[in-house]
Order: structure tokens, then sequence, then C-alpha cells
């Protein structure tokens, strides 16, 4: 099994799969894919098969953790005032009822109430950047909810208790955005550099998982500089401590995709590989 790190190609001696996460970035995406669409089927291609793929999205909230067991999830638009095109779009992958089973026996296990919702599609968060990654479709999807109830210790621990899925075959992705404040956004002329309180907040997230301070990324928002300029809310950032609680301590971490959509609206991802 290889993954693509740079130039390069390192054989993983432990055979985990990787864990990913990416900023999903507007629901115009496959219409606009631009520099980052061919990033993310760039990624794509340099993964080997996974088994199944779980995806952890920012567009879906819930309580406690809830796992999508449908076989045929449904794309869900879930977004309004966009082309006509964007709403004919279909990502026709199967669900993976098993793999949402085996999700809640993990969670259950360390003391994380956890159900299967069975009728669950996949979100924008979910089916846009898989139409890049996996554009055949090939592969069992299952999604798990977060929860914006919770902060971002609580994620972090969510995702330690996914990390023998890796052994399995299986595909972790959190689907966020690394900087997400909408307001912001639509009022900032979109052709103009990104402020420095977007850039030193990237960096210092980027900073942050290369030391693999992982005390000090849970504490972002105390730590980090502007992050709440960045993140009036936490939901678009949750799934990345889903992705870094998964990936563990020793993870190889490739930051990809420094791009800058609307002014303010970074598109950073993290590649995890062991």
């Amino acid at each position: 099994m290889y993954f693509t790190k740079g130039t390069q190609c390192h054989s993983t001696l432990t055979m985990k799969t990787p864990v990913i996460f990416v900023s999903h970035g507007a629901p115009t995406l496959p219409l606009e894919p631009g520099a980052t669409g061919a990033a993310w089927r760039a990624l794509g291609a340099s993964l080997a098969k996974p088994r199944a793929i779980l995806l952890v999205s920012a567009h879906w909230e819930t309580t406690a953790p809830v796992v999508s067991g449908a076989h045929s999830p449904a794309t869900i638009h879930d977004f309004s005032g966009f082309p006509d095109a964007l709403y004919r779009l279909r990502y026709a992958a199967q669900g993976a009822p098993d793999l949402a089973d085996e999700v809640v026996s993990l969670l259950t296990q360390v003391g994380i109430a956890a159900s299967v919702d069975v009728t669950r599609g996949l979100d924008h968060g979910a089916w846009v950047p898989l139409s890049f990654f996996f554009p055949d479709a090939d592969i069992p999807v299952a999604q798990l909810s977060i929860q914006p109830a919770q902060n971002a210790a609580w994620h972090f621990n969510l995702g330690v208790a996914l990390q023998a899925l890796r052994d399995k075959g299986v595909l972790i992705i959190g689907s966020g955005s690394i900087t997400h404040n909408l307001r912001a956004v639509f009022s900032h002329p979109a052709d103009t550099a990104a402020p420095t309180w977007v850039s030193e907040f990237c960096d210092w997230i980027d900073e942050k998982i290369q030391a693999r301070d992982f005390a000090a990324l849970r504490n972002y928002r105390s730590l980090a500089p502007h992050a709440a300029q960045n993140h009036p809310t936490d939901e678009h950032l949750l799934p990345l401590f889903v992705a870094l609680g998964a990936a563990g301590n020793h993870a190889y971490a490739e930051r990809l995709n420094q791009v800058m959509t609307y002014g303010l609206l970074a598109m950073d991802a993290w590649l995890f590989t062991d």
C-alpha cells in the first residue's frame, strides 16, 4: 500500500489507511473546481482504495454521535439559492451499514453513547469532496455526525476511539473548513489578499499539527491567534479534531492546497499517514 507524500511514494509498514481533513469550501465547488478540484482529484488518485469511508461532516449536527446506516444514501442538497445544475448532481455511492455498526461498537466501548440512522443521506460536506476523491462512487460510505455542544477535546477523543478502523481498511475523512467566518466573507472583496488574521490562524494550526501539540490545538479558542474571528462558532473546525484523534501521535502530517477562495475562505487540507 502506497500513499503520496510530496513527490515521493512511501510504503506504509503498518498498512494503516490514512486520515484526511479537508476544507470542503462552497457547495459550488463541483461547478467551479479550479485549483482545489485539481488538488482533490490528485489526492484521491494517490490513495490506495480503502474498504470503506467514514466521513465526519460539519453539516450533520446532533446531540450525541449518530452514524448513517442507509444501504443507498441519498445525495442531500442542503443549501439554497445556487444554480440548478448543482441540484441535479448525485453521488451514488453505496452505504456502509456494517461500518456504522462497527463505529457504534467502538464508541460504546469507551463510554460514548451512539446510534445508527438508517435514513440519513450524504450532505454536501460529504459528497462534494468525495466526488473529487473517488468520482466513480465505488467505495461504501458512512457518515458520522458532530456534536456542536461539545468542545474540541471531546471530538479529539471521539477520533481516538476510531483509530482501530485504520487497521481495517477504513479511510477516515474530516470535512469542515479551516476558516469559516461567512459574515466576513460576504463583506470582503473576493479579489483581494486574505488579511493577516486569516493567514496567521491557518499557519498556527499547521505549526501545532506538525509539532503534534494536541494540547494547544484542543485549546485553540484561547491560544490560537484570531480564533474567534476565524470561527465565530466551532462546528466547521470540529471535524479536524476527529481527524487528529484518529490519526494518533505518530502520523506524518502533510499540509495540502493552501488556496484561498472568496478572499477569506481557506481551503487547506491535511493528509495524515503512518
